[in-house]
């Protein structure tokens, strides 16, 4: 999923030594997430913080 990659809940651990979604979800949540047909994560929320101003402008 390309749209993770710049996700505000994607972080690094280093246990694992990849990025991890840190998205907080149940495990109703993550079946839904991993059955649903559209292309949209409902998670997602963009890490970028200058979005908004940009939007303004």
């Amino acid at each position: 999923m390309a749209m993770c990659d710049n996700c505000a809940y994607n972080a690094y651990d280093e246990d694992e030594e990849d990025y991890v979604c840190q998205a907080d979800m149940d495990e109703d949540d993550y079946y839904r997430f991993l059955t649903d047909k559209r292309n949209g994560c409902p998670f997602y929320r963009n890490g970028d913080e200058y979005a908004v101003v940009r939007h303004q402008m």
